[in-house]
């Protein structure tokens, strides 16, 4: 495998290791002191002994998993600690991925990596790690001084790519290969708790902005578009409740959807499903409505990863009927979802509860079994792609500064 080392704002990063080189073609990106410019073919991931691409890999590879590894694999967890020992331990349960939380963050860049190292029990085959870091005003990382949505949304979208050209350097070179950093929910509202987080305050600047971003990104890292179908619709805050809207799939059509076709169509890898309902499309949270999972695989087009927002603000919400995140994951899962995200009051037994509940509504019927193996697939093409390196990264001396 060629490594591919990026430079950018004074990082200097090895993809094998640290971060993922997601696309094809050679590409020119923004910094914030320069551009980015990748030397040589990349791929998408390593092929196999047989040639073949990692979607083709990732489905041999899970077809030779049991029904538990399999749950397993679609299970991303947390656990609130730096202790290695644990963390490695934890993940041990067969895991598809860790997110980061400010528990989890030590004060310097060197400890990071110890502890993304860590989450790494086969390194032939990394879990997916990922971080909440848009900047601004959700930033886990220290050392994001890098300009965020309160100020890009009234800048120009070149500022957006430099900034998150950046910040995908940041991430990447602390181990971590996913960011759930591009909120692609629009508001004009400055009361909406999600306005100060938005990069648009209509449809079309913050699709600008979502798609300068996430072009960014991908060259790096898998991003993230949240928190589908639209946040900035539904008043209150989807971490204590369920917000909701009447609004009809038509007006989210010309509204709330323009920022994530453009985030689609720049090649975002995940897509995240925010617990909120359009209840003119289905009463339910998107989260576990099969209805938005059709549209978003079947009218938006996207193929990559969906991932659940944190299930424990499902929990948290006080609805009896989210009571349970072990329910929640199997219908979320049966929705449509391929990858279960579970934070708040998660402990190191969660993650195993949830593999034992997918892998039981599997032998119940209730979770079929093809649906298991193909969300398993999404989260294996996704781990595979994400150890992909064949780019040699640098300043680019001849180019113009962005922005």
């Amino acid at each position: 495998m060629v490594i591919a080392t990026a430079v950018i704002m004074g990082l200097s990063l090895s993809a094998s290791a640290h971060g993922a080189v997601v696309g094809e073609g050679v590409s020119t990106r923004g910094a914030a002191s320069g551009q980015l410019t990748a030397v040589g073919p990349r791929s998408d991931a390593p092929a196999d002994e047989a040639g073949l691409g990692p979607q083709h890999r990732a489905a041999a590879l899970v077809e030779q998993m049991s029904i538990e590894a399999q749950a397993a694999s679609i299970v991303m967890g947390h656990i609130p600690t730096t202790d290695t020992a644990a963390l490695r331990q934890y993940m041990g349960q067969g895991l598809g991925g860790f997110i980061l939380m400010g528990a989890n963050i030590p004060g310097d860049g060197a400890a990071l990596t110890t502890i993304t190292d860590a989450l790494t029990v086969d390194p032939e085959l990394p879990p997916l790690v990922a971080v909440d870091q848009e900047g601004g005003i959700v930033s886990r990382l220290p050392g994001d001084t890098y300009p965020a949505s309160t100020t890009l949304k009234t800048s120009p979208a070149a500022e957006t790519s430099a900034a998150f050209s950046a910040r995908a350097a940041l991430v990447a070179d602390a181990g971590i290969s996913v960011d759930f950093g591009t909120v692609a929910d629009v508001t004009a509202d400055p009361g909406s708790f999600i306005f100060g987080r938005a990069l648009g305050t209509d449809p079309q600047s913050a699709a600008d902005r979502v798609a300068a971003a996430t072009t960014a990104q991908e060259s790096l890292i898998a991003s993230t578009l949240k928190h589908f179908p639209g946040h900035g619709a539904a008043p209150g805050d989807s971490h204590h409740a369920i917000p909701e809207t009447a609004k009809t799939l038509e007006e989210w059509r010309a509204s709330d959807a323009v920022p994530f076709v453009a985030g689609v169509d720049a090649g975002a890898s995940v897509l995240m499903f925010g617990h909120l309902a359009y209840t003119a499309v289905d009463p339910a949270p998107a989260s576990l409505s099969p209805r938005w999972h059709e549209i978003a695989r079947e009218e938006l087009g996207f193929d990559g990863v969906i991932v659940t927002d944190d299930l424990g603000m499902l929990q948290s919400s006080g609805i009896p009927e989210y009571a349970d995140p072990v329910a929640n994951a199997v219908i979320a899962v049966s929705a449509g979802t391929d990858l279960v995200l579970m934070i708040a009051g998660s402990t190191a037994e969660t993650a195993g509860q949830i593999t034992a509940g997918l892998s039981a509504a599997v032998d119940a019927g209730t979770l079929p079994e093809d649906r298991l193996a193909e969300a398993a697939t999404r989260v294996m093409t996704l781990r595979l792609q994400s150890t992909a390196a064949s780019a040699e990264w640098a300043l680019c001396p001849d180019c113009e500064p962005a922005g």
